[in-house]
Parts: structure tokens; C-alpha cells; sequence
């Protein structure tokens, strides 16, 4: 038998999928590093807490004014060469960020940490928004929000996994190896997916008859080279961005809970760094936990109900719970109750990352890159407006008020659910075709 005609024990779009998830992992690693790193960055470097705001603000200010022109870069030069360049770019950065200490000191050092911040921001703008097109050609309509959760999950298992490596590292060699020697995996991961990847499975000599013809379906209306004409509408769609207002606004939760539990731990609940790099892992693992089970429910909603109604019903449900877990996790009286709630609430909210993403890769078909970013980019944006905010009230001391404005969020995020139409495609007055083979694996 060749190799094109072949079944795969393993089907080659879970092998690609395997790729993402590694890149999602690595990401999250890279983006936390800096977080915990603080604990001793402040001290060693004499920089304040508002300054390491304005480091976690400028990565944000890049990932997400990036979304969109990463976006469509994706559409025109394919994934395989778009994330391979990310991914080298985002190793420069952090290795550069572990060694500009060795060089410089106080205000030369502070801008230079600045611009690396700004880099890796730019370079991992583009891995989700292009992920997300890799999924639609390479995965059946059922799938996508089973595969946009899986991936989600990683994200949460690299942002668990960060605050007891890096904390233990940094008690060992210092914080500047410990994100030097936690960036070296990503160079084995971009070769490799430089060398295995593929932008649709037509191109892949390793794909078997039987999985293209699960994937024709897919694979022969996926065209993400659309004109720019029509780009601008699909871009201007209602749906699109209301999508992209619900992401805001859930996504100030995202990163009050992401990037702030580590220090709320050491300063509002006064555990030690090395214990709190622990309890630390517990919100990022219920949110990967969340994120799959997400993924498994949308997916399930999504081939009961449809997609205007499938894709919706678990936002609905996990925001306004998340609203509430909130102000019950800031004013629980015993501090492990509060690690418990935090957990359960970041569950809460990344439970919906496959109906949001799905949701995107519905209305976008053809055009999911960009659609994803745009979402992507309120989603960052929501970052934006939310790290100075919880710098400056966690600086004074009222984490409370950072943790009460999230509630209001959360709730806001829910209710732009209620004018999301998953079953219209973006730029168009007709509800998208669906694919034909729900029924494939």
C-alpha cells in the first residue's frame, strides 16, 4: 500500500492537533513565566508592582493589536510557515528577556524588558487565530469545539505547570535561567512542526484515501485566501463583533484570574512564594479541566440544538456562575476556601473557549483566521483595559474591587451571548452550509 492510500493507526489530524496543543502549552509557559518571575524581579531589580504591570500590559498591547494583521498574514502565507516564524521570534524573545539583566540595570533595562514584553507579544498573536483555520481544514464541523477545547486545555496545563516550575527554579538558579532553560523545549517543537505540519490535508503525503475522504467535506470548501473586499465585511459583521465584545468582557476575568492569583496569594492571602507557587497551580488546572469538558459539551450542544442555540447555552449557563464564585472567592474566610474558589471560578470561565471558538470558526468558514482574530483582539483588549486597572487596585491594597469589577464583566460577557447568531455566516443574510459528514470522527 502507499502511503496516501494507507489507514493511519493514529489519523494524521490528531498528530497535527498534537502539534497545537504543544504550541498552546509553550505559549502559556512563555506568557506566565514573566508573573512569577515578579516575586523576585521586583526585589532584585528595584522595579514596583505598577511596573510589572506595565510589562504584563505591553505583552497584551502586542498579542493584541497583532490578532488581526497575524490573522490574515496566516490566510495568505499558510499556518505551517506563520507559526514556525512565531515561534522562533517568541523564542527570542524570553531568551533575550533572561539575558538583558547580565547587560543592563535600572531605566535602559526597564525599556529593553519592554520591547522584548512588545515582541513576544507580536509573535504569538498569531498561534490561536491560525490554529483555528488548521482546525477547520483539518477537522469535521462536530469536532471543532472538542479540538478548540483540547487546545484550550493545554494553554491551562502550561499556565499550571508554570508557577512551581519557575518558582522552584528560581530558588535553584535564579529567575533569569529558570525562563531561559523553561524556553528551550519550544526550538525542538517549531522544527519539527517546521518539518511535519501542513497547511490542509491534500498537501500532507502521510494522509490516507479513508481520512481524506472524512475530511472532503471540510478540506474542499476551506478557502482562506479570500479577497480583501470581502474581508472587510466579514470583519464589520454584527455577529462578529458582538462575539468579539463578549470576549472583552469575559476576558478581564481571564486575566485578573490568570496573571494576579500568584501575587493575590502571596499578598492579600499571605502565603509564602514557594507555597503560593503551588496552590497557584490549582486555578490554571480547573481551567484546562474546564476548557475540555467545554469542549465536550459545545460539541454535544452544538449536534443536539444546532448552532445558534447549541454554541450558546454553555456561556449562558458558566458567566453568571463565575460572577458569583468571584465574590464568594475574595471574602471566604479561610484562605484555602479562597484558592478553591478561584479555581472552580476560572474553571467557570474557560468551560466556554470551545463555544466561542467554534462559534468564530462557524460564522468565519473560509475566513476563521481573521474572524478569530478580531475575537481574539476584543479578548486582548480586555486585557488591555483590565491589567492597569487590577495593577493600580491591587497596589492600594483593594483587591476586592478588582475581583467586584470582574463580576460585572462576567455578567456582561453573558448577556452579548443573547444577540449571537452562530447559524449566519459573517458578511452574508443566509445561514452558512453546513458540513455534510456530522458523523465523522
Amino acid at each position: 500500500m502507499s502511503a496516501r492510500s494507507a489507514p493511519q493507526l493514529i489519523p494524521i489530524r490528531w498528530r497535527v492537533f498534537a502539534f497545537l496543543f504543544g504550541f498552546g502549552f509553550l505559549a502559556y509557559l512563555q506568557q506566565k513565566s514573566l508573573t512569577i518571575a515578579a516575586a523576585r524581579m521586583i526585589p532584585e531589580l528595584g522595579f514596583s508592582q505598577m511596573q510589572i504591570g506595565w510589562l504584563e500590559q505591553v505583552f497584551v498591547l502586542g498579542y493584541g493589536l497583532f490578532q488581526l494583521p497575524a490573522g490574515v498574514l496566516g490566510q495568505r502565507l499558510g499556518a505551517r510557515r506563520t507559526l514556525a516564524l512565531a515561534g522562533l521570534c517568541a523564542f527570542a524573545a524570553m531568551a533575550f528577556t533572561a539575558l538583558a539583566p547580565q547587560l543592563l540595570a535600572g531605566d535602559a533595562l526597564f525599556v529593553v524588558l519592554l520591547g522584548l514584553q512588545l515582541l513576544l507579544g507580536i509573535s504569538q498573536a498569531a498561534i490561536f487565530p491560525v490554529s483555528a483555520g488548521v482546525f477547520e481544514a483539518w477537522f469535521p464541523q462536530r469536532r471543532w469545539a472538542l479540538v478548540q477545547g483540547l487546545q484550550t486545555m493545554g494553554l491551562g496545563l502550561g499556565a499550571a505547570a508554570t508557577p512551581p516550575l519557575i518558582a522552584s527554579l528560581m530558588g535553584v538558579v535564579g529567575w533569569e535561567k529558570a525562563l531561559l532553560w523553561t524556553s528551550m523545549p519550544a526550538l525542538a517543537l517549531i522544527v519539527l512542526w517546521a518539518w511535519y505540519g501542513r497547511d490542509s490535508p491534500r498537501e500532507h503525503p502521510s494522509v490516507s484515501m479513508e481520512e481524506l475522504a472524512v475530511l472532503r467535506e471540510t478540506a474542499d470548501d476551506v478557502d482562506h485566501r479570500a479577497p480583501v473586499g470581502q474581508l472587510r465585511g466579514v470583519l464589520l459583521d454584527r455577529n462578529v463583533l458582538t462575539l468579539a465584545a463578549s470576549y472583552f468582557c469575559m476576558n478581564y476575568v481571564f486575566y485578573l484570574l490568570s496573571n494576579w492569583s500568584f501575587l493575590y496569594l502571596v499578598q492579600q492571602r499571605h502565603f509564602s512564594v514557594l507555597e503560593s507557587g503551588w496552590l497557584a497551580t490549582a486555578p490554571p488546572l480547573a481551567a484546562a479541566v474546564g476548557a475540555g469538558v467545554g469542549g465536550v459539551i459545545a460539541g454535544t450542544l452544538f449536534q443536539r440544538y444546532g448552532s445558534r442555540r447549541g454554541l450558546r447555552l454553555v456561556p449562558l449557563c458558566s458567566l453568571p456562575l463565575t460572577a458569583v464564585l468571584l465574590l464568594l472567592a475574595v471574602h471566604a474566610g479561610n484562605p484555602y476556601w479562597a484558592v478553591v474558589g478561584l479555581a472552580l471560578c476560572f474553571g467557570c470561565v474557560e468551560i466556554t473557549e470551545g463555544s466561542y471558538w467554534a462559534t468564530a470558526m462557524t460564522i468565519g468558514r473560509g475566513n476563521t483566521m481573521a474572524v478569530g482574530a478580531v475575537m481574539n483582539t476584543g479578548g486582548n483588549l480586555g486585557g488591555i483595559v483590565g491589567i492597569p486597572i487590577i495593577a493600580y487596585l491591587s497596589g492600594h491594597g483593594a483587591w476586592n474591587s478588582a475581583f467586584l469589577i470582574g463580576s460585572g464583566f462576567a455578567l456582561a460577557s453573558a448577556l452579548a451571548w443573547l444577540l449571537i447568531d452562530a447559524s449566519r455566516a459573517a458578511g452574508q443574510h443566509a445561514p452558512p452550509q453546513p458540513v455534510s459528514d456530522l458523523a465523522a470522527q
